[in-house]
């Protein structure tokens, strides 16, 4: 396979990278190198290209203006000329695309058309797609900091209109869209107003951090000088100088909170002071250190070497401290991931993608980043338990490793494999003229046991039943999870509660089922149910949880009655569905798992009697009733032992995927085949 990655924007070169030389060389940068390398090392990828802008500017470095440069074995970077010669910031690059896509098209022409490219940035995907029109190659496009959640931010470009006016064509014409976190795939991306969500992969990324040599003394000497007691615990942050970074709100938080500078020292590295860009920010924060009269407590190195930042959270750790990011919107938080891997425990802006991150790896806290207070309180308090940072330390050296290039390399290969494989899959398929529909739940049913997923795997290859997942997760974590436990997308997708039905072509591009989302709709008024909701005292889930046809709170089974009868009392229409203990769902009348699989079975000739259900929780419970046979593992909730009462019910007595396994072999579903006849549902 020959992949090709675009990125246009910063000082894009064979590690090390100079993070933070430009306000444009950031994490993307980090990305697409990390994404590279584990790319270059699966035996299936036989090239790899890395094109960007070729410029002149010796203070950035020589390289830059050199037109080819090797990476490794199977990969190089491409730098291709435009009409300036000059250094271009993301906004002043704009107006030279026309001429990279020429030039693209051109090295193209020369060499080799690639498999698929991959795009970072809108402007990368504008050259991407002009290639897509001469070459028919497939786009992806991963938007790495959309603009949208940028209106209002300090700092704001002037042309954030126009950004975000390319930003919604990106994602409206990439073949398949790839982000990193369930706040860009589910709020940031859905916040431009198109169907993009069939098309968007969540997966998740790495770190690439520099080879620094082991050891921490180049970490010393680089902030010990600044410090009058440099064996403190060590606040990090590191960030690129931009406003929206928020390390102001850090130095005040620092200086406010009573306490903090006697616990503490604060270190921050705020790129290199090689770009004027950022001279405002480093010129602020100066500021604010002499206004507080932090002197000898703050470090700010005005320059860094790539090898130093490993052995900053390194030295961190060892000096019992914490990573803190303030941004004001973070789309990911690679650093935080970086401090993971050091052991670092960290507080955390809960906007965006550190949240994922956090709640994943448990490596810390998240908080408001327009409340200094809030990150001085959390900051404090962490350093101050000694207990609780051991546990975020351990928690940190346990899990950063959900987060590896080898795994992204994998799932993006695969996706790229799809794609090249499938350029012409317009049709979405169902089977039709079968004896059933088995409808399966993902977390807890089908997951758990590693082994048990493998050999469900195997019976979906054997083609003995049409199937199904129906979860609470959106299509993107949806595929996210099947993919981290390697199983096979199934003939449908029902998402969110029984609130999306979702099919995929080949190339893995699925789009919503409209007639069932029309039918839900009815009667259904999101925004009075939230109102209501919320009169009633109700504790909502995070934004990302609330979708078009689900409003998602926190309590148990006594709190749902609770809330449908405040609903009831309101005249509002709903289903109030609790699950786990912890977590109440309230759906349209209409909707639900149940009235989603007779949907599905109705477009495969089929009733609910041919359906066989599987799941192990309360919001499985209405498919489980309704359906002609079902299945519980051996680990279902005790609240729905009520079913086993019914003769069509198997109560495995193993767990997980093989309970699944033995109620199939029970009803007689074992390994068969048959002629397939297919409906197709074409995508709107």
């Amino acid at each position: 396979m020959h992949v090709m990655h675009v990125a246009l924007g910063g000082c894009l070169k064979a590690p090390p990278v100079a993070y933070g030389l430009t306000a444009d060389t950031g994490g993307h940068a980090a990305y697409v190198l990390g994404a590279a390398a584990a790319q270059a090392a699966l035996p299936r990828v036989a090239r790899i290209e890395i094109v960007t802008r070729l410029f002149h500017a010796p203070r950035l470095g020589a390289v830059h203006a050199r037109p080819r440069e090797r990476v490794d074995a199977k990969t190089t970077i491409v730098r291709l000329p435009t009409r300036s010669d000059g250094y271009l910031s993301k906004e002043e690059l704009e107006a030279e695309l026309d001429d990279v896509s020429a030039a693209l098209i051109r090295h193209v022409e020369a060499g080799r058309v690639p498999d698929v490219v991959h795009a970072h940035f809108a402007d990368a995907c504008a050259v991407a797609l002009a290639l897509r029109a001469r070459f028919d190659v497939p786009v992806v496009y991963t938007p790495h900091s959309l603009a949208l959640d940028k209106r209002g931010l300090p700092g704001g470009a002037d042309g954030l209109a126009r950004r975000i006016a390319a930003e919604r064509r990106a994602l409206e014409r990439a073949d398949a869209v790839v982000c990193s976190s369930r706040d860009e795939a589910e709020r940031q991306i859905e916040g431009y107003g198109m169907a993009a969500g069939g098309r968007t992969h969540r997966i998740d990324p790495g770190v690439h951090l520099a080879p620094d040599g082991g050891g921490t003394a180049r970490a010393r000497a680089l902030v010990d000088p600044a410090l009058t007691q440099p064996d403190l615990p060590m606040l990090l942050a590191i960030a690129r100088p931009v406003p929206k970074k928020n390390l102001a709100a850090l130095v005040e938080a620092y200086a406010a909170t009573p306490g903090l500078r006697d616990a503490a020292n604060l270190v921050i590295l705020a790129g290199q002071a090689a770009d004027a860009s950022g001279a405002p920010v480093r010129d602020a924060l100066r500021a604010a250190v002499g206004r507080h009269g932090l002197a000898g407590r703050v470090a700010l190195p005005p320059r860094h070497a790539g090898a130093d930042v490993p052995q900053l959270y390194r030295l961190a750790r060892a000096r019992r401290g914490l990573f803190v990011n303030p941004a004001l919107h973070e789309p990911f938080g690679l650093t935080l991931i970086e401090a993971a891997e050091a052991g670092l425990p960290v507080v955390a802006t809960r906007e965006g993608g550190p949240s994922d991150i956090v709640e994943t790896v448990g490596h810390g806290v998240c908080v408001d980043p327009r409340d200094p207070a809030a990150i001085g309180r959390a900051c404090l308090s962490l350093l101050a338990d000694a207990d609780a940072w051991a546990a975020h330390a351990a928690a940190a050296r346990r899990n950063a490793g959900l987060y590896a290039w080898d795994a992204y390399a994998d799932r993006s290969a695969a996706l790229y494999a799809r794609l090249a494989a499938h350029r012409d899959a317009p049709a979405l398929r169902l089977p039709r003229h079968r004896d059933a529909l088995v409808v399966c739940d993902i977390d807890g049913t089908l997951s758990g046991s590693h082994g048990g997923a493998a050999r469900f795997r195997h019976w979906a290859a054997q083609d003995v039943a049409p199937w199904a997942i129906a979860t609470g997760r959106s299509i993107t974590e949806a595929r996210r999870v099947l993919a981290r436990w390697s199983l096979p997308e199934p003939h449908a997708m029902i998402t969110s509660v029984g609130t999306e039905i979702w099919y995929a072509d080949a190339a893995g591009r699925a789009a919503m089922d409209v007639a069932f989302a029309a039918a839900i709709a009815r009667d259904w008024d999101a925004e009075a149910v939230e109102a209501a909701l919320l009169a009633a005292g109700a504790t909502m889930q995070s934004r990302v949880e609330q979708r078009p046809f689900k409003r998602s709170c926190l309590g148990d089974a006594a709190e749902a009655r609770r809330l449908a009868a405040a609903l009831d009392a309101a005249g509002l229409e709903a289903r109030v569905v609790a699950s786990h203990g912890r977590m109440i769902d309230v759906l349209p009348a209409r909707a639900g798992k149940a009235a989603a699989m007779r949907h599905v079975a109705g477009l495969m000739g089929l009733g609910a009697d041919a359906c066989v259900a599987c799941g192990d929780s309360g919001n499985d419970a209405d498919m489980l009733a309704e359906a002609g046979r079902a299945i519980l593992p051996a680990n279902a909730l005790p609240d729905l032992d009520a079913l086993v009462a019914r003769g069509t019910v198997h109560r495995a007595g193993r767990r997980h995927a093989d309970g699944v396994l033995e109620g199939l072999a029970a009803f007689g579903l074992g390994p068969r085949r048959a002629a397939l006849a297919t409906v197709e549902l074409r995508a709107p």
